[in-house]
């Protein structure tokens, strides 16, 4: 069996054993290539000490943790820099948080080593130099049968590191595994200690399966073996919530079905995110319309958003991620009915959301129908979205697309720099918004004369008034939601 090293890896492996000391490729890499996938990156284990291999890799390497693990910076072919982590045999001893090792001892044996790891297709050593694999786990057995189930007792790797638990669920969406009876059976029963583990290890190994190619199985597999409640808890919500007529599916159902075509369409992690949190707010929005005879779920987006962004929050997701799949969630409705739909609102959305977002709200509209169980994509209906969008970027959507800047109006109307500018360039900007024609320097320096007679708190009134109608429609949307379910 011949497989594809990279000359990077091959020439750490052939240093250290021909310093004297065993080299084996190790967990994810070994069992990609038995996989036939191409490994992301280079694990080696070694009977040498952290001090023996940065001697091997003077100018090379890097040593700072307490697992032992040195890292050797090589430069490949490509004129990039590749790291190979390059770690001493290991054991491990006592867990007292559920999240790491109490001690660590190097000096071991590589039996010792592996039966310390996770599961067995990343129990695996494989030493390229001999063509040799060391397998104790019977790891390439659960390979050719599809299986993922952990190294020895599953209740022990999983209380050694509860965060392994998710990483089975990861593990069997990304390879399209299935999970051991008795893996599943302790995931179920130890689910309640991933509440020891850090939100950023949660959020780490969740955005790994949002990016996995079945995200929908992992989510379900999740819910069912207890583990939602300390990912993402207001999924929970949504199951046996029953929708209105245009919905195939209860609403949990429909938000991963949602967040999975995101996934099959190969769109980024962000809006698969987004497709999962979109509707999370119907379950306290739903009424039941006696005249329409159907369920109505009016302002859901604006109280998902405020659900969205603190779930977001709670993970220690970056702000920048949660200020645009909030924005997400926010107006996914826009795209709704195409015929209610007009340029000047696509602008409006478009400075909503922001230039770079409008095309994930688009796609996003996209998961959601489909996400409803009915046909898939109406390609007229997305013809239609597109040619409003690509329309509405044409005109001005941000106060830089104007005619006229600040400088220009300070010239015209012999003003120093002030409040009173930015006043008046906002003003113009929502004017040009509703008739982009406006948008010509001759008609707007014209205007700016006109706007610059008022006084400063009605002129101001003026340039707030985008921002100002936004947050009357969001506070509104609060009120009315709350009327209906008579509640202050």
């Amino acid at each position: 069996m011949k497989f594809s090293i990279p000359k990077e890896v091959q020439y750490v492996v052939a240093t250290i054993q021909g310093n004297g000391f065993d080299a084996y490729l190790v967990g994810g890499c070994t069992r990609d290539l038995l996989i036939g996938r191409v490994p992301k990156d280079w694990d080696i284990t070694t009977d040498a000490g952290p001090e023996e291999i940065t001697s091997f890799f003077p100018d090379q390497s890097f040593y700072n943790n307490d697992f032992g693990t040195v890292g050797v910076t090589l430069e490949t072919e490509e004129e990039s820099l590749k790291v190979i982590e390059v770690t001493p045999y290991r054991s491990e001893e006592g867990y007292s948080d559920s999240r790491r090792p109490d001690k660590v001892s190097f000096g071991v044996s590589l039996e010792d080593d592996l039966s310390r790891r996770d599961f067995t297709v990343n129990a695996i050593a494989y030493d390229p130099s001999k063509g040799q694999f060391v397998d104790l786990y019977k790891g390439q057995e659960d390979i050719k049968a599809k299986v993922l189930k952990t190294v020895g007792d599953a209740d022990e790797r999983f209380n050694e590191d509860a965060l392994r638990m998710m990483r089975a669920i990861r593990l069997s969406a990304e390879l399209s595994f299935a999970l051991d009876g008795e893996t599943a059976a302790a995931i179920s029963k130890n689910a309640a200690k991933l509440s020891h583990i850090s939100k950023e290890r949660i959020r780490d190994e969740f955005i790994r399966i949002l990016k996995s190619k079945e995200p929908m199985t992992a989510i379900i597999m999740s819910q069912k073996l207890g583990l939602i409640p300390y990912i993402a808890p207001d999924l929970e919500r949504g199951i046996g919530i029953e929708q209105n007529q245009a919905h195939k599916y209860d609403v949990f159902e429909h938000l991963i079905r949602t967040m999975q075509h995101g996934a099959d369409k190969d769109w980024e992690w962000e809006i698969r995110l987004a497709g999962l949190f979109h509707d999370v707010s119907k379950p306290e929005t739903r009424r039941f319309d006696k005249e329409k005879g159907d369920y109505t779920f009016h302002g859901h987006e604006v109280v998902g958003a405020r659900v969205t962004k603190k779930a977001l929050t709670d993970l220690k997701f970056p702000k920048k991620t949660i200020e645009r799949v909030t924005k997400l969630v926010r107006w996914h409705m826009f795209f709704s009915d195409p015929d209610e739909i007009t340029l000047s609102a696509v602008r409006r959305m478009i400075r909503n959301v922001g230039e770079e977002n409008i095309w994930d709200l688009l796609n996003l509209r996209i998961c959601d129908r489909v996400g409803t169980g009915r046909p898939k994509e109406q390609p007229f209906r997305f013809r239609k979205y597109k040619s409003y969008v690509e329309e509405a970027l044409r005109d001005p959507i941000s106060v830089k697309m104007l005619k006229v800047d600040g400088q220009r109006l300070m010239e015209l109307l012999q003003m120093k720099p002030g409040p009173k500018i930015g006043y008046l360039l906002h003003a113009l900007f929502e004017e040009v918004l509703e008739d982009p024609s406006l948008n010509t320097a001759e008609l707007l320096e014209k205007r700016a004369i006109e706007l610059n007679k008022m006084e400063m708190m009605e002129l101001k009134k003026l340039a707030e008034a985008g921002k100002r109608r936004i947050q009357e429609e969001e506070e509104q949307a609060i009120k009315d939601i709350r009327s209906k379910h008579h509640v202050n």
